[in-house]
């Protein structure tokens, strides 16, 4: 039951990283990948927020399976994240490659903090 949880909740979060990276892409250009970067931020947020309401037992155990792992799995995107740097700095855009490695990984870690936080409000954990 747990792979057939993951496995929808991959297809659901596959579909709306394309979504939400495309939108943003058509809305503020491919320069830059602002889709990858919000995904990963957003992402990191939610499953702070996910997983602590399932550790105070305000989500069911399931819900880990279907949302953190498996929605949260395929909407976040470090494998692009990787491969966009790496064109950035074969770019010569170095700063971008920066902006994008360290700007990444730093919001993402507040981002999951924030979750943690929020989810211990909301579940009163």
């Amino acid at each position: 039951m747990n792979v057939l949880l993951v496995a929808i909740g991959g297809a659901i979060g596959a579909a709306a990283r394309y979504l939400v990276g495309a939108w943003l892409s058509s809305l503020l250009g491919s320069d830059f990948p602002w889709g990858t970067f919000f995904i990963n931020v957003t992402g990191s947020f939610l499953i702070g927020v996910v997983l602590v309401l399932v550790q105070g037992g305000a989500l069911p155990v399931g819900a880990r399976h279907f949302v953190a792992v498996g929605i949260l799995g395929g909407y976040t995107t470090f494998s692009t994240y990787s491969y966009e740097t790496l064109g950035l700095v074969s770019d010569g855009n170095l700063v971008g490659a920066l902006l994008n490695a360290l700007g990444q990984v730093v919001l993402s870690l507040v981002s999951v903090y924030l979750g943690v936080v929020a989810g211990r409000l909301i579940g009163g954990v």
